[in-house]
């Protein structure tokens, strides 16, 4: 197992962890191989290595905490969402962390964050199993040998899923926990084998440190780039199709999760990797992410059978089951991962209720209302308790990985907007003719369809007219799409239900901005909901 042999001697007694075996920079096939001989993953039959998270198969946000210091203290914005930790029980459970895995066989890797050197931020990942450093390898971006020679680490992740906690002691909720200590650079993570926790934390310290020090606005977003040079950014939840449509044959990707927007009008990706959702993956829907699925892929929480064939549909583990892999696994890429002259941006919202337009043309008052509100519904088996669609409002499309308030994001994205002269567009990929369980999830054929003719321009040449309670400009035509679809309401067998749920979403839009009306200009209030 050689890993990188100019760095095989490397000592971890800085971090506190001593007399470890350290496995320095394996590669991933070797980090595949010692997942199986330990017997903690198996190979499924694409090649893929297939493994279980245990008992967390999501993040914990109520679980994630920020060390309030000089650093942080006012800067942050603290609430449910960034919880406050005392900087002195930071370093005691750092200790005990770092004390857990000494003597024991642990997986490093140099890595970093941010494809455009201007940003690049060195990270040291320490890991207590050799999948979590496969998913490092994967997700973050991969020096080359030359560098490696005088790499020097700023951050690092101290990850050991099988060190648990005792929240009377150490100040935590419960035995899970993933902390970010701003001032020792530190994210330090245990309790869970949840690998998401791992890019979520880089991402989050990222969300602090681009706009506080570099004036670089941080987006929970997908890229791509068209022939004619031109980027597209796709803003959204989980489950909205960040992922599925920034993969498009006929523009190149940029990054599927994580970018930032700098001051040169360029869009650069965080990551060195995607991590998708396979519920119901086909080949036949999304043919880039199912033919990643290959050797140098981690599949999580799925079902196989004893041949190694995955079940997409089969959810009894958990609906959020994923793969990660690196983005060269994708066919059509950008290379660096940095686009340039953003034109378009996307808000993708799965609307369970059936109300909101499949396409529609936003104001810059609109865009920074509905950034802001970051909307999307649950639907009925997401999580134990939903029987029928909730409405589901997370800031700037990513407030569980924002420390600082809402409106500095959506301050600099619209300053971003308008001097880029982008248009901006928000797109329903849930439900038409009726809410969840009656009417039908948008068919892929046709969202992509409008975002071609948004992106291709064809949609500043028709008419378009506003949506009665949402005030929303929707076109009246849309090549490849029929007519009907593209006015929600027109989709309903009865119309007064239809006006019934959309007054109901309108009145969910006004309770959930209420929090942020005080922070909001005039222009920006205008952009709601009309009722």
């Amino acid at each position: 197992m050689a890993g990188n042999d100019t760095k095989n001697m490397i000592s971890l007694e800085q971090y506190g962890i001593r007399n470890a075996k350290i496995q320095y920079n394996l590669s991933s096939d070797e980090l595949h191989d010692v997942t199986i001989a330990k017997g903690i993953g198996v190979e499924a039959a694409s090649g893929a290595l297939a493994i279980n998270t245990g008992e967390f198969t999501g993040r914990s946000p109520k679980d994630r905490f920020i060390v309030k210091d000089a650093t942080t203290a006012d800067k942050i914005w603290w609430g449910d969402i960034n919880i406050p930790f005392d900087s002195d029980k930071f370093q005691k459970l750092y200790d005990k962390v770092t004390a857990y895995l000494s003597e024991k066989e642990v997986f490093v890797r140099d890595s970093y964050a941010c494809a455009d050197e201007n940003y690049k931020l060195n990270i040291r990942v320490i890991n207590e199993y050799p999948w979590s450093n496969m998913f490092a390898h994967n997700m973050f971006l991969r020096p080359t040998e030359e560098e490696l020679e005088s790499f020097s680490p700023e951050w690092t992740v101290v990850n050991a899923p099988g060190f648990m906690a005792n929240p009377a002691v150490d100040g935590t909720r419960q035995h899970n926990f993933a902390i970010l200590d701003f001032t020792r650079k530190i994210a330090l993570i245990g309790g869970t084998g949840y690998t998401g926790e791992i890019k979520k934390g880089i991402f989050s310290a990222l969300n602090f440190i681009l706009p506080v020090y570099k004036n670089t606005l941080p987006m929970h977003c997908s890229a791509n780039v068209g022939k004619n040079g031109e980027t597209a950014i796709f803003f959204g939840l989980s489950g909205t199709g960040k992922t599925t449509l920034s993969a498009d044959p006929e523009r190149k990707l940029i990054g599927d999760d994580e970018h930032g927007w700098t001051n040169e009008n360029t869009v650069f990706n965080f990551e060195g990797g995607c991590y998708a959702k396979v519920i119901d993956l086909s080949a036949e829907k999304e043919p880039d992410i199912f033919n990643a699925i290959k050797r140098g892929a981690i599949l999580e929480n799925v079902i196989m059978d004893a041949a190694g064939k995955v079940d997409f549909e089969d959810t009894s583990i958990t609906q959020n089951t994923r793969v990660s892999y690196p983005i060269y696994h994708i066919n059509n890429i950008q290379e660096p991962s940095i686009g340039k002259n953003p034109k378009n941006i996307f808000f993708l919202t799965a609307d369970a209720f059936g109300v909101l337009p499949p396409i529609s043309k936003l104001t810059p008052g609109q865009a920074a209302y509905h950034f802001i509100s970051g909307y999307t519904a649950k639907v009925a088996g997401t999580e134990a308790g939903i029987n029928e669609p909730l409405p589901s409002f997370s800031a700037c499309f990513g407030a569980p990985f924002m420390p600082l308030h809402p409106t500095k994001y959506a301050e600099m994205l619209s300053a971003k907007m308008q001097e880029a002269g982008v248009n901006v567009w928000l797109v329903n990929t849930g439900w038409t003719g009726g809410p969840y369980g009656v009417g039908n999830r948008m068919k892929l054929k046709y969202t992509r369809a409008m975002i071609t003719e948004a992106l291709e321009g064809r949609l500043d040449n028709v008419d378009f007219v506003q949506h009665p309670i949402f005030g929303l400009s929707m076109p009246t035509t849309c090549e490849n799409v029929p007519d009907e679809v593209l006015n929600p309401r027109g989709t309903w067998s009865d119309t007064e239900a239809y006006d019934a749920k959309a007054n109901e979403l309108a009145t969910s839009f006004k309770k959930n901005f209420a929090q942020f009306e005080e922070y909001a200009n005039e222009e920006i209030l205008k952009g709601g909901p009309l009722v």
